[in-house]
């Protein structure tokens, strides 16, 4: 079956791999990695056939990553971080080729080798720290622009290190070809700002008027890599120019609908990559040279990572962002296969020097999720013996929160507790880390402040210890309990309500102390039931028992530990019984020109009359001798019998 059955040796052995770091609690990537090691050519066994085609692929996968990430940021998010990416990152490749220069003379490489050397290592791998990210749920946080954005600049100079490193004896040589692909970058650039964002978004309008979902994602898909393609034929980077083509549709209105699409194609090629790399690591040479690939990783991890940290701490960026960026960006990067087999090729490396950089790649790309990972434990360590830095808040009041209530995630749900709480002037916090959240928060003037509310430093900063309420709306249950967790130490007897997706998390957050779990698909499928069976004439009283039953199950555990639950449901229950109707009074109804007192509607059909809108005048509560017209239109509030009652007395139909 040819390169047929390699992709399905390579699903199968990443589900297998996926399967075991689930359960071992450890990112997906490493599951595809030591899949793709157990298949791959040095360990035996069913192995795939053709690595190279395989190869191909997974550049298929980088590129669909990227293009997925220009669909989710935009060019004005990216605007605050573009000083360290057009100016740092360059900076970053210059000084991090001089570390390997001296770290390879160090460990006694020749010149021209160790300045090679410095070239593979100067490149992060996208790949790998978008998917820690995105595993992470950091992916849109400040930390994680400015990342995006060196990493964009780390991807274009691939080109340039591909001409010039080859080029080190006659330097002269490489400048022309140099020139001449930065020429091409500009075109490019000039053509897809020029045209795509005007073409572009056209041909998806026209696609998405013929509604197929299935012709819009062909259509996407070969707008992502068809224009990557073309940034490759013409020398530049193929994951560079669909990474431009997402960006582009990201402006136009189909930009939340491509990105829903790609997400699965990206991901399923993202796997052949991971497993791809997987395959190049030769266990036996590994065993044989553990410590030289062991100190090389910690060579070059512990000095780019300091590099990284010290670089983003000189661009202003204070708190958590140069931890991150020095724990996230250490590795050494995909674009280190391509330029290793370079100079393996050109007699540059030899075959042991290439082993041992390859090995040190894939190590420290494996080892990148645990080690990003340590980014909040360590942060909040040294918060402990350094002095606190303030984190960014916008909108505080100027008393400072005292009995407020803090609101974690300010995504729709936690906007819409927002305006209810402004509106009958509540106090409260919203704790967002996404910084496009932030900055809806921050347009509607919500108080809020930027952080991880999982993170006990910003807690703190929300004052969680003088709040009369938690409002947790944050969809994932990791969070949600962390949070609970680090409230329960600081304030035990804190009020907390919070959202989960799944009964079995509403056990685990009410067993955690959490006040009021709420499951909005439940409460959604609820309120759709109760609308349907109104349509139906099914009476108010029927449906509201029916509503109690069904939350009354779900809800028991809580009900039970809740003093004040009962009460509150027989409150809701009055107040949907006691629904507000109108009715319109038709010319022969015998109601027409009798005054409420004559009527006696109260006595005879236990109904009120609490307002009467005539010729587009409302009045409210009318007095007894209030006389009714044909054409009024009144509001009455009574239970479904007193109603029946009362259209009984207006002997017309509604109108």
């Amino acid at each position: 079956m040819g390169i047929a059955s390699d992709i399905v040796i390579i699903v199968v052995a990443a589900l297998l791999g996926a399967l075991v770091a689930q359960r071992l609690k450890q990112p997906l990537i490493l599951g595809y990695i030591f899949a793709g090691m157990l298949i791959g050519p040095y360990t035996g066994g069913i192995t795939v056939s053709d690595i190279h085609q395989i190869e191909r692929l997974a550049e298929i996968g980088v590129a669909l990553l990227l293009f997925a990430l220009g669909l989710e940021f935009s060019l004005r998010e990216l605007k605050p971080v573009r000083a360290i990416a057009l100016i740092g990152a360059p900076i970053q490749i210059l000084l991090t080729i001089g570390y390997g220069f001296l770290l390879g003379r160090w460990l006694g490489w020749e010149p021209i080798p160790s300045l090679w050397l410095g070239g593979l290592c100067s490149l992060s791998s996208t790949m790998v720290i978008l998917k820690t990210l995105m595993g992470q749920g950091r992916l849109g946080t400040l930390s994680s622009r400015v990342m995006i954005g060196i990493l964009l600049v780390q991807d274009l100079a691939v080109v340039p290190l591909l001409i010039l490193l080859p080029k080190l004896s006659d330097p002269a040589s490489g400048l022309p070809a140099l020139g001449l692909a930065l020429v091409k970058s500009a075109v490019f650039l000039s053509l897809m700002v020029l045209v795509g964002t005007k073409l572009l978004p056209r041909l998806l309008a026209i696609v998405a008027g013929w509604h197929s979902r299935e012709l819009f994602l062909l259509t996407i898909t070969a707008i992502g890599l068809g224009i990557g393609y073309v940034t490759y034929l013409v020398g530049l980077s193929f994951a560079f120019g669909a990474f431009a083509a997402g960006l582009v549709i990201s402006e136009s209105e189909y930009g939340h609908q491509a990105l829903s699409d790609i997400i699965p194609l990206r991901d399923l090629f993202g796997l052949l990559f991971f497993t791809s790399v997987g395959m190049l690591l030769n266990p036996a040479f590994l065993l044989d040279y553990w410590q030289a690939v062991a100190l090389l990783v910690l060579l070059v991890g512990l000095g780019k990572g300091t590099l990284m940290a010290l670089l983003t701490r000189a661009f202003g960026y204070g708190n958590v962002v140069p931890l991150a960026v020095g724990l996230g960006m250490f590795q050494i990067g995909e674009f280190s296969f391509v330029l290793g087999q370079v100079a393996h090729a050109s007699g540059v490396f030899d075959a042991e020097a290439h082993s041992l950089v390859i090995s040190a790649a894939i190590i420290s790309m494996a080892i990148t999720p645990v080690v990003s990972g340590l980014t909040a434990p360590l942060y909040h360590l040294r918060r402990r013996f350094s002095q606190q830095e303030p984190l960014e808040s916008l909108n505080l009041p100027e008393g400072g929160l005292v009995e407020h209530i803090v609101i974690a995630g300010g995504g729709r749900v936690g906007q819409h507790i927002a305006r209810l709480l402004r509106e009958i002037e509540v106090p409260f916090v919203l704790v967002e880390a996404d910084f496009r959240r932030l900055q809806e928060a921050k347009a509607a003037g919500f108080p809020c402040i930027y952080g991880d509310a999982s993170q006990i430093v910003v807690l703190e900063a929300a004052n969680i210890s003088r709040a009369r309420q938690l409002l947790i709306t944050l969809p994932a249950i990791i969070a949600a309990q962390t949070i609970v967790r680090h409230v329960r130490r600081i304030r035990p007897d804190l009020h907390i309500v919070a959202r989960c997706e799944g009964q079995a998390q509403m056990e685990t957050l009410h067993q955690m102390g959490v006040y009021m779990v709420i499951l909005p698909e439940f409460e959604a499928g609820l309120e759709i039931a109760r609308q349907a069976l109104q349509e139906l004439k099914i009476p108010v009283s029927v449906i509201q028992g029916y509503s109690d039953a069904i939350r009354r199950e779900l809800y028991h555990p809580i009900s039970e530990a809740m003093e004040d639950y009962d009460e509150l449901r027989q409150l809701k229950r009055a107040k949907d019984l006691l629904e507000l109707g109108w009715v319109r009074f038709c010319a022969t109804s015998p109601m027409v020109g009798h005054s409420i007192r004559e009527l006696e509607i109260r006595n005879r059909t236990g109904t009120s009359i609490v307002g009467v809108l005539r010729e587009g005048v409302f009045q409210a509560n009318p007095p007894p001798d209030f006389r009714f017209a044909y054409g009024d239109l009144v509001a009455i509030i009574g239970n479904a019998a007193q109603r029946k009652a009362f259209d009984g007395m207006l002997a017309c139909s509604l109108e």
